[in-house]
C-alpha cells in the first residue's frame, strides 16, 4: 500500500481532468468490487453479506488524462439501528458532495423498490448521474425485460447508462471513459501513485472484518467492529494487536469457536490479506471483547470510528 503522507503533488498538465465520483446503490450490488476494479487494487472489503461497507472509503485512480477520486458509500437502505442511521446519512451526504454519481444496480434481477427509492433521492440532485448495470456476467438469457426495468430510470432522468461486470472487468473501461468525459479540467488532488486516502490501520481493520463476514453467519457479522490497538514494524515482521468488538457473549463464543478454532481461522486468513497490504510478514493477535449495544450508542460508535461525516 502506498504511503498516505506524500512529499509533494505534481502540477497537472494543461487540459488534465479531475474530480470526485460517488458510487451509490442498494446494499450488495457490487459497489466495493467496482471501486477495487477501477482502482486496480483491493482497498475495499467485499462479501456476499449486505451492508459490508460502513465508512466512506476513497479510492484514487490516476491515468495520463485524469485523476478520479472514487467515494464508496454504504448501501442505501431503511436503517434499523443507530449505526444504520449513521451509514445511510453518510451515503446521502455523499450524493451532494461529488462531481459525478455512479448509481450501481444489480442487472441480474429486475429493478425493485430499493432502486426506486434511490431514484427518487437522485431526482433532487443536480449532480450528473451514470446508471451502471453491474453483474452483466450473471444476467439470464432473457435479459431484455430486466434491462428495460432500469432503462426507464435512465430515460426519465436523462441519465447515461452502461453495462459492466465489476468481477470480470467487462465494460468497466467504458464506464471509466464515461466518467472522465463527465469531469471538468482540474488539478491532481493526490500524488499519482496513491490508491487510497485511508491509513493502513483502517485497511487492516477492514481486512480482519472481511474474514469475519466470510466465515461467520447469522447474528455475528453486523455486530462486529474492529479496533487496531497496536502496530509495531521492524525490518523482518509487522506485529499487529487488534480487538474484535461484539454485542453479546454468544457472539464472542461463535467468533472464538471450539478450542479457539474459529478465531485461528479468521486470524490466519486476515494475516494473509494484510501481508499483501504491507508487502511483508505479519504477526496478528486477535482479542474478542463484548461491548453491549455498541451499535445503538453514539459515543461508542464514535469511539469505533463511525461518525456522521460533514
Amino acid at each position: 500500500m502506498d504511503s498516505i503522507f506524500p512529499v509533494s503533488i505534481p502540477v497537472a498538465p494543461e487540459g488534465y481532468k479531475s474530480g470526485f465520483v460517488g458510487i451509490i446503490g442498494r446494499p450488495n450490488v457490487g459497489k466495493s468490487t467496482l471501486m477495487n476494479k477501477l482502482v486496480g487494487q483491493k482497498i475495499a472489503i467485499t462479501s456476499p453479506i449486505a451492508q459490508t461497507t460502513r465508512n466512506r472509503l476513497r479510492g484514487i485512480l490516476t491515468t495520463d488524462s485524469a485523476q478520479i477520486i472514487f467515494v464508496d458509500t454504504p448501501g442505501i437502505h431503511k436503517p434499523h439501528h443507530q449505526l444504520g442511521k449513521v451509514l445511510v446519512k453518510n451515503a446521502k451526504l455523499a450524493i451532494a458532495s461529488v462531481d459525478v454519481l455512479v448509481f450501481v444496480v444489480d442487472s441480474s434481477v429486475m429493478s425493485g423498490g430499493g432502486d426506486r427509492y434511490i431514484v427518487d433521492l437522485l431526482t433532487h440532485t443536480k449532480v450528473p448521474v451514470i446508471l451502471g448495470l453491474n453483474k452483466w456476467d450473471l444476467q439470464p438469457d432473457q435479459y431484455e425485460a430486466i434491462d428495460q426495468s432500469y432503462q426507464q430510470f435512465a430515460e426519465a432522468n436523462q441519465w447515461q447508462m452502461v453495462k459492466f461486470s465489476a468481477v470480470t472487468g467487462a465494460g468497466v473501461e467504458t464506464l471509466q471513459n464515461l466518467l472522465i468525459n463527465s469531469l471538468d479540467p482540474g488539478p491532481y488532488y493526490y500524488p499519482p501513485d496513491l490508491v487510497t486516502d485511508q491509513p493502513e490501520r483502517f485497511i487492516m481493520g477492514e481486512l480482519i472484518r472481511e474474514q469475519i463476514l466470510l466465515h461467520t453467519r447469522e447474528e455475528v457479522p453486523h455486530s462486529v467492529a474492529i479496533a487496531i490497538d497496536k502496530v509495531e514494524e521492524d525490518v523482518k515482521i509487522t506485529r499487529i494487536l487488534a480487538t474484535i468488538h461484539v454485542e453479546r457473549l454468544s457472539q464472542k463464543g461463535i467468533l472464538i469457536g471450539k478450542g479457539g478454532q474459529m478465531l485461528k481461522t479468521i486470524g490466519s486468513a486476515a494475516r494473509q490479506q494484510i501481508q499483501k497490504l504491507v508487502d511483508g510478514k505479519v504477526y496478528l493477535e486477535l482479542f474478542v471483547r463484548v461491548q453491549p449495544k455498541w451499535r445503538q450508542s453514539r459515543n461508542q460508535l464514535a469511539e469505533l470510528g463511525y461518525r456522521v461525516e460533514e
